[in-house]
C-alpha cells in the first residue's frame, strides 16, 4: 500500500497530491467493498381478476441504485427550484409540482422500455425527465423562455418528448388519448405498450370507463395508472369516491395496487403489467397509492384540508428517496459521502439550469403562432385583431 501512494504521490507530485492520492486509493478500497447487487423484500401487491401478481422479492443493483437515487433528487430539486421561481413571480399560471411523488415516475420508467408510449395529466415534470428532457428546458418552459423544450409556449402543463405525449391540461382528457396510442401500437405490432396516467380526482370521470370498455373490447396494450395520492385538489379521496378501490374500477379489466412510495414495488409492478399487455391479454389497471407534499397547485397551501403533521409523518416514514437511501446505505450498495457527492452536483445542475431559464430570452411575437399544424406549407393566421396578421411556419 505504501508503494502505491508512493506511487501514485511521484506522478501528482507535492504534499497535496500525496493527500489527494491517498484519498484516490481509499476511495478505490471503498468502492471494491460495496456490494454489486442486494435482494429485498417489498410489499406485495393487492390483485384483482389475477392468478399472480408482481414478486414479492426484488434484485437491486448497485448502478441501477445509484441511477435512481440521482433521477429521484434531480426530480426532487428541480420541484423544489420550481417553487421558489414560482414564488419570486418568474414562473406564471398554471404549475402543479410532483415532489414527494418520485418513485411512481422512476420506478415506472425503470419498469418498460424508452420505446414504449406514456402520457400523463399536468403534474407532468417528473415524467418529462424520465422521458429524456434536461432540467435546463424543463424549468425553461416554466419560465416561458425560446429555450423551453416547447419553445416557451406550452408552460408547465404543456411539455412533451420522443413517446412522451404531455402534459394534459384537462382533467382525465389523456386516458382516451392514452388508448389512441396503444390502439396505434396494436396496429403497426411494434410490441410497445402504452403507460396511460391519471389522478384519483379524475377516476370518476365517465371518459375512463368508456376507455376501459374500448380497451378492454379491442385488448390494446395499455396500462391505466391511477396515482392515488389521497386528495383530488382538496378533496380527500374518501369524500369524492364512492370505492376507493381505483385498481378495481376496470371491472372485467385486471388490475393491481402497488406501494406507490417505493419505487422497486412500482418497478417490478411495472414490468409484470407491461409483459402483461405484450402477451395480448390486453389493458390492466394499476393504482400507485402515494402522496404529494405540495398542494394541488401553486395556488393551494396544501394545508387547509389535511394538517402539517400529516404531511410531516409521511415524510418521515415513506419518504421515496429516504427509502432507498436507507436500503442503499443497509445493504453497502453505497456510502454516505458518494451520495452526499451525488445531492451537491445535483444541487449545483440545478441551479444552472435555473440561471439558463431566467435569463433566456423570451419567444419573439412572429413565433407565436409557429407548429400549429406539421408539415404543412406556410399560412397566415389572424392576430388579436382584424388587421394583425401572423404567419404560421410548420
Amino acid at each position: 500500500m505504501q508503494k502505491m501512494l508512493t506511487l501514485i504521490a511521484n506522478v501528482l507530485k507535492g504534499s497535496a497530491a500525496k493527500n489527494q492520492a491517498t484519498r484516490i486509493v481509499v476511495a478505490t478500497r471503498m468502492y471494491a467493498d460495496f456490494a454489486s447487487e442486494a435482494t429485498f423484500d417489498i410489499k406485495k401487491c393487492d390483485t384483482h381478476r389475477l392468478e399472480d401478481g408482481p414478486p414479492t422479492k426484488s434484485v437491486l443493483t448497485r448502478e441501477d441504485a445509484l441511477k435512481y437515487y440521482r433521477t429521484m433528487q434531480v426530480i426532487r430539486r428541480m420541484e423544489l427550484k420550481a417553487d421558489q421561481l414560482y414564488k419570486q413571480k418568474i414562473i406564471r399560471g398554471f404549475c402543479h409540482l410532483y415532489d414527494g411523488q418520485e418513485a411512481c415516475a422512476v420506478g415506472i420508467e425503470s419498469g418498460i422500455r424508452l420505446t414504449d408510449h406514456l402520457i400523463t395529466a399536468y403534474r407532468s415534470h417528473g415524467y418529462t425527465y424520465t422521458r429524456g428532457v434536461s432540467v435546463r428546458e424543463i424549468l425553461a418552459e416554466l419560465t416561458g423562455r425560446r429555450g423551453g423544450c416547447a419553445k416557451g409556449k406550452g408552460g408547465s402543463m404543456h411539455m412533451y418528448a420522443k413517446n412522451f405525449y404531455g402534459g394534459n391540461g384537462i382533467v382525465g382528457a389523456q386516458v382516451p388519448l392514452g388508448a389512441g396510442v396503444a390502439l396505434a401500437c396494436k396496429y403497426k405490432g411494434t410490441d410497445e405498450v402504452c403507460v396511460s396516467l391519471y389522478g384519483d380526482g379524475a377516476a370518476n370521470q365517465g371518459q375512463i370507463f368508456e376507455t376501459y370498455n374500448m380497451a378492454s373490447l379491442w385488448k390494446l396494450p395499455c396500462i391505466f395508472i391511477c396515482e392515488n395520492n389521497k386528495y383530488g385538489m382538496g378533496t380527500s379521496v374518501e369524500r369524492a369516491a364512492a370505492s376507493t378501490d381505483y385498481y378495481k374500477r376496470g371491472d372485467f379489466i385486471p388490475g393491481i395496487r402497488v406501494d406507490g412510495m417505493d419505487i422497486l414495488c412500482v418497478r417490478e409492478a411495472t414490468k409484470f403489467a407491461a409483459d402483461h399487455c405484450r402477451s395480448g391479454k390486453g389493458p390492466i389497471v394499476m393504482e400507485l397509492q402515494t402522496y404529494r407534499y405540495h398542494g394541488h397547485s401553486m395556488s393551494d397551501p396544501g394545508i387547509s384540508y389535511r394538517t402539517r403533521e400529516e404531511i410531516q409523518e409521511v415524510r418521515s416514514k415513506s419518504d421515496p428517496i429516504s427509502m432507498l437511501k436507507d436500503r442503499m446505505l443497509n445493504n453497502n450498495l453505497a456510502s454516505v459521502e458518494e451520495l452526499k457527492e451525488i445531492d451537491v452536483e445535483v444541487r449545483k445542475d440545478i441551479e444552472e439550469a435555473a440561471q439558463f431559464a431566467t435569463t433566456d430570452p423570451e419567444p419573439p411575437l412572429e413565433e407565436l403562432c409557429n407548429h400549429v399544424f406539421y408539415n404543412e406549407p406556410p399560412m397566415e393566421v389572424r392576430g388579436t385583431n382584424p388587421w394583425m396578421k401572423l404567419k404560421s411556419i410548420s
